[in-house]
């Protein structure tokens, strides 16, 4: 499997993300990310771009989507256990705001979107879906934003541990991930190098491994940029960002492969938005804007 294959399966356990840690500080909770009114974009449907809309979508005047909501916070569940939220959800509802059409969430499994996009049970797949070529080879992809690795440590980095330099330290990681990967080869340097290997705490839930870091059971960990600058902020200052992004790849909105029409509607949307304004409104909301990018393209 490939790296970018890999980086989407980072909640494949389903929890959301930082139970664990927010318990840890119950006291004084900033704000959220996500919190406050929905940004919508200003003028409403561009009516050229809707007139791209396929028929289909037109007569039923939404678009359904398929999505693994446990992913926050791109996308996952509200409190009623129903209504998918993120920022993810958000973008897409603007996008489609410019095409003049609703938005229809339908909460799948993540392996399964794609086919379901495929046989067209779903219009449209909007899941921080990695762009590469094996998924080009299937569906058309519409680019939006970029995610990569990024590490996180206890505010003013006591144990002094570097994402380059963490021989001997321990580290925490969410099992079945790209980073588990990416920590177990920077261990096997160390060991080359003759330096002591570093210990890996892999957990089922990136929550538990945000948790261990909090309490300093671990010494930092790393995950997909998005969620632990989600991680960072939900702590109420208890963790902070450590290193550059690294590693990144464009996540794609993903559409039948057939329907290069629609995929350039939704991309001339997103750069509308990148235009105005609200882009980067939502991706600051949300407090991803680190993955934020100028242009928007079909199967970049």
């Amino acid at each position: 499997m490939t790296t970018g294959s890999l980086r989407r399966h980072i909640f494949t356990a389903g929890a959301l993300v930082l139970t664990g840690a927010l318990a840890l500080s119950a006291c004084g909770e900033k704000e959220e990310p996500g919190a406050g009114e929905k940004i919508t974009p200003t003028g409403g449907a561009d009516s050229r771009l809707a007139g791209m809309v396929p028929a289909a979508i037109k007569a039923d005047g939404k678009i359904v989507i398929g999505v693994d909501s446990s992913y926050a916070p791109n996308e996952f569940l509200a409190a009623d256990g129903k209504t998918v939220e993120g920022w993810d959800r958000e973008l897409f509802d603007a996008v489609a705001t410019k095409l003049g059409v609703k938005t229809e969430w339908v909460t799948s499994k993540f392996d399964d979107i794609i086919p379901g996009v495929q046989s067209g049970k779903y219009e449209a797949g909007v899941s921080s879906f990695t762009i590469n070529p094996e998924r080009k080879k299937q569906v058309t992809m519409v680019s939006y934003f970029n995610a990569g690795t990024q590490w996180a440590t206890k505010k003013g980095n006591p144990a002094g541990i570097q994402p380059d330099n963490a021989c001997g330290k321990k580290v925490a990681v969410q099992k079945g991930t790209v980073q588990v990967e990416d920590i177990e080869k920077k261990s096997k340097a160390c060991e080359d190098a003759g330096k002591p290997k570093i210990q890996i705490d892999q957990y089922q839930g990136q929550d538990q491994a945000t948790a261990a870091i909090v309490s300093g059971k671990d010494d930092a960990g790393l995950a997909d940029s998005p969620i632990i600058a989600y991680a960072v902020k939900q702590t109420n200052g208890q963790l902070e960002l450590l290193g550059d992004i690294y590693e990144a790849a464009p996540y794609g909105f993903v559409v039948k492969k057939e329907e290069t029409q629609l995929a350039q509607a939704i991309s001339e949307a997103t750069k509308a938005l990148q235009q105005d304004g609200t882009y980067k409104k939502i991706l600051e909301k949300w407090n991803v804007q680190a993955g934020a990018i100028n242009d928007s393209a079909v199967n970049p």
